[in-house]
């Protein structure tokens, strides 16, 4: 027994393939919208590659982009199909291609759904990525003479005073590595050379952090440095004071605005993905109402339309028996082909 059957008189097959052809032009827009998005995203995790650890952060807007693009293909196409379905000449040329073409189709919408799934759940490596990333930018701040990493320090810089943060977790992580290059230390400085010595690894560590992570809306002028001594400064208790600096860490910073709108690029894909399974229904009752025209000279008859030839249970049994038919067959070819290599080894 076909499920969901619903009758078609000319005129319901006449709209619904008119309703189908212009919601496939609706969904190129979207299709369009999707590969921009996805294009975006690329461009604002390409400006803060130096921050990231490696390039999986991509499989996102490289997924969107992919199907933005297939999107417009596959609906353009359906669109013309829908089209010629009007005139049973035009419409006999798709007509042996359908089925395959509506396999196709639900591929695509089972991709789509699940790029929408991994704009939700890619969160988890967006952050390693961050952490790591963000640690080797704080390790190669100080290395403004080296080739390669000289430009590390600005890139440091303008991401923290954009993002308003400061530090990887907080601004406690400044004091853990050498920010300072030894071209700016006096080397022959006591303070300096006791400060070295007193480090395992021999590292200038001081407790103060880079410019960028002063709050300028703070009233009191930035203290960068000796941030743990109350005696330097007047009127100052580090535990209890509000400090003039940035709290927050730029890996949560940059989580909290990359997971943004990665949710907003899973919400609209999940839209469009709905959009799309919406059209490849119409297209399958289109499909199994026009195949119910036996006379092309009768075209106002009336069919029946339905998404599934058969129940649930019973396709599924049916494809399971198809794929079994295959493996046989294929079995039956590797045995032919061992048989005829037989007698010429012979």
């Amino acid at each position: 027994m076909a499920l969901l059957k619903v009758k078609f008189d000319q005129k319901k097959r006449v709209k619904l393939a008119q309703g189908l052809w212009l919601m496939n032009w609706l969904s190129v827009l979207a299709g369009i919208i999707l590969f921009s998005l996805g294009l975006f995203l690329k461009i604002e995790l390409r400006k803060r590659s130096d921050v990231m650890n490696n390039s999986e952060s991509h499989f996102v807007p490289n997924s969107l982009i992919g199907v933005g693009m297939l999107s417009c293909v596959f609906n353009s196409l359906t669109g013309k199909i829908c089209y010629d379905a009007l005139d049973p000449a035009k419409y006999a040329k798709w007509k042996p291609w359908l089925k395959p073409y509506l396999a196709i189709c639900v591929l695509f919408n089972v991709a789509l759904f699940l790029v929408a799934l991994c704009c939700f759940l890619l969160r988890g490596s967006l952050e390693s990525t961050l952490a790591q990333g963000l640690k080797n930018g704080m390790k190669y701040y100080r290395d403004t003479d080296t080739p390669g990493r000289c430009f590390m320090k600005k890139t440091m810089d303008l991401l923290q005073i954009e993002f308003k943060c400061c530090g990887n977790s907080g601004f406690r992580d400044w004091f853990e590595i050498q920010w300072i290059s030894n071209r700016y230390l006096d080397l022959s400085s006591k303070e300096v050379k006791d400060r070295i010595k007193s480090n395992v690894d021999g590292r200038y560590l001081v407790d103060g952090v880079p410019f960028s992570c002063c709050n300028p809306s703070s009233p009191r002028p930035c203290i960068q440095y000796q941030l743990t001594n109350n005696s330097a400064h007047y009127s100052y208790d580090h535990q209890t004071e509000e400090l003039n600096l940035w709290l927050h860490g730029c890996r949560a910073a940059l989580l909290n605005y990359y997971g943004s709108l990665m949710n907003s690029m899973g919400a609209a894909t999940l839209l469009v993905w709905l959009f799309e399974v919406t059209i490849t229904v119409g297209l399958r009752y289109l499909h199994t109402a026009l195949e119910g025209v036996s006379n092309p000279e009768d075209p106002e008859c009336e069919t029946e339309g339905w998404l599934l030839e058969k129940s649930i249970p019973e396709t599924w049994k049916a494809f399971l028996e198809s794929l079994k038919k295959l493996g046989k067959g294929n079995q039956v070819e590797a045995e032919g082909a061992d048989a005829g290599q037989a007698p010429e080894a012979g």
